[in-house]
């Protein structure tokens, strides 16, 4: 060998060294809850509340096809946390067909002990982790976020909703790490009427001081930083009500756009930032039966939060790791909220684990490169237990259309409010596997008009969509449903920490039932 090739050996194998040496980069996951895909002034919002989070997307990478894995809370957060779809880690429910299911006071299950969480696998390279807002993954003590690889928490484990008389159901309690520290409208205060709050302020305390003490210590860290500002009942503080065009949740909006902005700045001050990786989505489209003041945009698309249709599923998403991604760019790539899981631990040198099936995509060539790998790689839309739609390319065949029930548009609920489609937004559970309907979402965002299905293009997507979607029944081995009982008893009427406060409530006699989701 010459001396030339011994010297570059030498160099390429100190250059190996020392990026398997490197400490593993610090890991953000922002979840805003029920915000919209058009809620961002970089899609096209135009009320201006959200500076900090076009400027994000200016110095990092915008990602508009990027979906959440179902249109409800409670699942999404499962599969981010897990990678893997909800059919598959048992966030979902088979009381009836096709019914979305979430996790609340009343619900006996939670994040089965057999799924392996992120935090769990991050602690193989020695990363912190804290949970600042809402868990949503089950409120009793076996599903709570310390028994599942987090080491810290800050937040509530189910939704604000409130105020409650404490006698029929209790009000949601607010913990610190494993002990509650009081409980919403109570203690932490939400002003129903003026919508004030300084939940969002708190939070954001809570992140800052984690990044702080984990940067002294010098230890990698994840923060799973999970607001729940824009989820009805919105609210913001003092500073930011009234400020903004659209109301309260225009004004939540804002608050979080802000906290964002100090968040990121925090990491410049800390000298951290270029070796922090962000990420900023939301848990499912927004919620537009809650009314304009309650609810934000979903841009172009189709109904909102609880739908299979785009507004239901697409959502906002920002990454940013200055000197890693490069600035300005915008990727077309289908991503999803599971490729997270995947990606996390490839940022972090940990091999994902071989005994399970991962629905999550490992996203580093797109965002360290510019990769468009995962162009064609289909994006499965489930409600529940049924499989509704497929989108492959820029295409989307919807074999089960269903928007919300005839009962509960005229009890005034109404999934897709001013943006009925007949044929397509059904109140009834309507069929199309033999003839599915499919549009072409680049010519067709919103999903008005269907691909006539005498066009030789129809039968052509058909052919291709057909066969990913026998492949993906042929392997998919379902997990245990976790979200089919009920009982009042399981509430949050004596959470750890309940005693010191004096706040425990008395416990109902038991009386389980199955759970009844409308929709």
């Amino acid at each position: 060998m010459s001396a030339l090739s011994l010297i570059l050996l030498s160099a390429m194998t100190c250059y190996s060294l020392a990026f398997s040496n490197a400490p593993p980069p610090n890991i953000i996951i922002m979840l805003m809850d029920d915000m919209g895909w058009g809620d961002l002034g970089v899609f096209g919002q135009p009320s201006k509340e959200t500076p900090n989070l076009d400027a994000m997307a200016a110095q990092g990478m915008l990602l508009p096809n990027f979906y959440t894995a179902n249109p409800l809370c409670s699942p999404s957060r499962a599969a981010l946390l897990t990678g893997r779809l909800p059919v598959r880690n048992g966030f979902y429910t088979t009381n009836a067909h096709a019914r979305n299911a979430y996790t609340p006071q009343e619900i006996v299950g939670g994040i089965s002990k057999d799924e392996i969480l992120l935090p769990q696998m991050l602690k193989k390279r020695g990363y912190v982790s804290k949970i600042v807002g809402k868990w949503h993954l089950g409120h009793r003590p076996q599903y709570l976020p310390l028994e599942h690889g987090f080491d810290e928490w800050f937040g509530a484990p189910n939704c604000h909703f409130g105020p409650y008389n404490n006698s029929l159901r209790p009000n949601i309690p607010v913990y610190n790490n494993s002990e509650m520290l009081g409980r919403y409208y109570e203690e932490f205060k939400i002003n129903r009427k003026t919508g004030e709050s300084n939940l969002t302020q708190i939070y954001l305390m809570e992140g800052l001081d984690f990044i702080f003490r984990q940067t002294k210590a010098q230890r990698p860290f994840f923060l799973y930083w999970a607001p729940d500002a824009t989820h009805a009942p919105v609210y913001a503080s003092k500073r930011f009500l009234g400020k903004s065009q659209r109301g309260r949740y225009g004004d939540a909006v804002m608050e979080l756009d802000y906290s964002v902005g100090q968040i990121l700045s925090w990491l410049r001050s800390l000298s951290i930032d270029h070796n922090t990786f962000v990420f900023f989505t939301s848990d499912n489209g927004a919620a537009v039966m809650s009314g304009p003041n309650e609810s934000g945009s979903n841009g172009p698309f189709l109904c909102g939060k609880e739908t299979t249709f785009e507004g239901g599923m697409r959502e906002p998403a920002i990454a940013w790791w200055p000197g890693h991604i490069k600035e300005g760019t915008v990727s077309f790539t289908l991503g999803s909220v599971m490729d997270l899981f995947t990606t996390s631990l490839t940022l972090a040198s940990i091999s994902a684990p071989n005994d399970r099936t991962l629905d999550g995509l490992d996203l580093t060539p797109v965002l360290l490169n510019g990769s468009d790998t995962f162009q064609n790689r289909p994006i499965f839309f489930y409600r529940g237990n049924e499989l509704m739609a497929v989108r492959l390319g820029q295409y989307k065949a919807h074999y089960w259309t269903w928007s919300n029930s005839w009962e509960e548009l005229k009890s005034g609920i109404n999934f897709c409010p001013g943006q009925e489609v007949p044929g397509v937004t059904t109140h009834d559970q309507k069929e199309h596997t033999l003839q599915p309907i499919i549009f072409h979402l680049g010519r067709d965002p919103g999903e008005k008009y269907p691909l006539s299905v005498l066009t030789k293009e129809y039968q052509d997507v058909l052919s291709r969509i057909s066969a990913v979607v026998e492949q993906h029944k042929k392997t998919l081995v379902p997990g245990i449903p976790q979200l089919n009982m009920c009982d009042v008893a399981v509430m949050n009427w004596a959470p750890a920490g309940c005693e010191k406060l004096r706040k425990c409530l008395k416990v109902p006699k038991s009386q389980p039932w199955k759970c009844d989701w409308p929709h």
